[in-house]
């Protein structure tokens, strides 16, 4: 079985790396990641996350050279959600796509608000990271 699956992506005026380098840093992601109240800290090889919905971990990839910014996060139910994100070159910017699945649990009002809240956090991102160019 598959989920149903929403890309959502934004255009970004910096060159892939200097999107790939801020975004595979999760130091940054309470810059930009409204769902984590604005702290994060490293416990071991996990990045713990406080969330509206109570700690979460996140997990990213190893850095690549591919942009491959996949994450997983364990919620406080201890349910694991894979997190596909890539950042690929745009000629001299470059284009981020999450990959949003609606998981079986998970109401279609509820999907459409999720990708909603996605869609705010990269145009987010886009904002700081074109900002500090």
């Amino acid at each position: 079985m598959t989920f149903l699956a929403k890309h959502i992506g934004v255009t970004v005026n910096r060159t892939s790396s200097e999107v790939y380098e801020y975004v595979s840093n999760p130091v940054n992601l309470p810059k930009w990641a409204g769902g984590l109240s604005g702290s994060i800290r490293k416990v071991d090889e996990d990045w713990i996350a406080e969330s509206p919905m109570g700690t979460v971990k996140v997990r990213f990839i190893e850095k690549n050279k591919f942009g491959i910014l996949d994450h997983d996060v364990m919620l406080p139910s201890g349910e694991n959600v894979y997190n596909p994100m890539r950042v690929v070159p745009n000629n001299d910017g470059s284009e981020l796509v999450f990959t949003l699945y609606q998981r079986p649990d998970i109401s279609d009002q509820m999907f459409a608000e999720d990708a909603e809240i996605v869609r705010q956090d990269l145009e987010r991102l886009k904002n700081v990271l074109e900002k500090s160019s």
